[in-house]
């Protein structure tokens, strides 16, 4: 650990976006048990005092939805002892190779017919919607998982706010958090300390110009709308969360029940 952020959360040097999602509010009462469920961005760059005290959470499991094109750009996580890593992919909502070449080559025409304009928003929000129609198997093995013995338990992708910031929120949803809470912890990774830093090729004078940076801001923001999305999607598809859970991901009441004791106070 480097330095206290003023919440007393550690801030590491090597690993961005991390938190435990203790505390948030269930809707009966109770609320999400400390030390039981983290979130964070890749551990491919965790330096040695980070992984000391990512050892020290007693981690049972660790969840990387990352791609195969993140891992070859970022590396593999730091090797955790006893700890089970389990690769779920999920799609990147910011990724795109095309997309990402345009950028280092300053195509700025084509970069602004894809992004400008509320254009890089409605991707994100046509993202957030597919990643929760489409990887219902991924979401049922992670709550399955969490319900048997996989906990404590830390979930995260490159930079910890899309990919797992669904999986959070799915997980937060199966055992009864409120909406607002988990839209609330979700828009914590617009934290400057948090933020993901972009570490893609290209020279960052003319890649990475002003007006280049403003037109990916959607991409790297964590806004309500998305999550939102993601939420109606679960709406409109099952009829409401319950449907979701038990239709969608396959989750029987006692299983659910197993998660609640799992991960609530």
């Amino acid at each position: 650990m480097t330095q206290q952020v003023p919440s007393t959360e550690p801030e590491l040097a090597g690993v961005r976006n991390f938190r435990d999602v203790g505390g948030l509010p269930a809707e009966d009462g109770r609320r999400v048990r400390h030390g039981v469920l983290f979130r964070s961005g890749h551990l491919a760059h965790a330096t040695e005092d980070d992984a000391a005290f990512l050892a020290s959470l007693g981690l049972h499991t660790i969840f990387d939805f990352r791609n195969a094109a993140d891992q070859k750009l970022e590396g593999p996580d730091v090797e955790l002892p006893g700890v089970q890593n389990v690769n779920l992919p999920l799609s990147d909502p910011a990724d795109g190779a095309e997309f990402w070449k345009m950028v280092r080559d300053g195509n700025i025409d084509q970069l602004r017919g894809i992004l400008a304009d509320g254009r890089a928003a409605d991707r994100m929000i046509t993202s957030y919607r597919t990643i929760v129609k489409e990887r219902t198997a991924e979401h049922s093995r992670v709550l399955h998982a969490l319900a048997g013995d996989s906990v404590p338990a830390l979930m995260h992708c490159a930079a910890g706010k899309d990919r797992a910031g669904i999986s959070i929120a799915v997980t937060l949803l199966a055992v009864g958090v409120e909406r607002e809470a988990i839209v609330a912890d979700y828009l914590e990774s617009n934290a400057k300390h948090r933020r993901y830093k972009v570490r893609r090729n290209g020279n960052p004078d003319t890649a990475y110009t002003p007006e280049v940076m403003e037109l990916l801001s959607p991409l790297f923001d964590a806004r309500a709308e998305y999550l939102q999305a993601a939420f109606e999607s679960i709406d409109e598809t099952w009829g409401g969360v319950d449907a979701y859970l038990g239709q969608g991901l396959g989750l029987a009441p006692a299983t659910r029940e197993r998660l609640r004791e799992r991960l609530l106070d």
